[in-house]
């Protein structure tokens, strides 16, 4: 049998319709799917109490949790309700928080977000880092090895590289069909992203904006 393709659907707004939509429509057996909830869902209002109704669909908190150990470790504790089968965290936070995070994320997979794929180079400088997105995302990977993670977010074509320190779990964030950056610097195509390596795909715009159930078979037909 074949490996199923994963990907995660980002319901990136906050219009509680039009994700149910996208959850209904998007449903195919050809691809695993997953649905990412991010920041701008988690904070509105009706969010949470609809995450937490969610039947048998693997679900992704995307915190990015950036704070000292104590408090990272405080947040998750606070969303075990809603059991979610993914959670992320900023590498960046440091290995003790990382660590705090992981010991009380319990059946929650931990995953730890690398530089994100807003960032170039040019903006690492100006925020003081000397390093280049490579380097940097390499050192990452490390720490979060080290921190027994579970799975780590970067850019496609980091994959590669976080692939030699770390073995677990690689999601991948950026993916567009075609050329469109939008407001990504590091991007791939779902084809690419899969050949680098990454295990799963987080696709946002070009499955949820317009006819979903087309976009859906566009992404089936680019993969095979």
């Amino acid at each position: 049998m074949m490996k199923m393709n994963k990907i995660f659907i980002a319901c990136d707004n906050t219009n509680i319709q039009r994700i149910k939509e996208i959850i209904k429509k998007s449903k195919t057996s050809k691809l695993k799917l997953g649905y990412k909830f991010g920041l701008e869902f988690l904070s509105s209002k009706n969010g949470r109490k609809f995450v937490s109704q969610l039947k048998n669909e693997i679900t992704f908190g995307d915190y990015k949790f950036s704070d000292i150990p104590n408090t990272c470790a405080s947040a998750i504790k606070a969303i075990k309700d809603l059991k979610f089968n993914y959670c992320t965290m900023h590498i960046s936070s440091g290995l003790e928080a990382l660590k705090a995070a992981r010991k009380a994320s319990g059946r929650t997979k931990l995953v730890g977000v690398t530089i994100l794929t807003s960032l170039d180079n040019k903006a690492l400088k100006e925020i003081g880092f000397n390093k280049d997105v490579k380097k940097l995302v390499y050192q990452q990977a490390e720490l979060a090895n080290k921190a027994k993670l579970d799975a780590i977010v970067c850019s496609a074509q980091e994959v590669k590289i976080v692939k030699k320190v770390f073995k677990k779990e690689i999601i991948t964030p950026g993916i567009r069909f075609d050329s469109k950056l939008n407001d990504q610097k590091r991007v791939l195509t779902p084809k690419q992203a899969y050949k680098n390596g990454s295990d799963w795909l987080v696709i946002g715009r070009p499955i949820t904006k317009g006819n979903i159930k087309n976009n859906i078979q566009t992404l089936i037909n680019h993969l095979n």
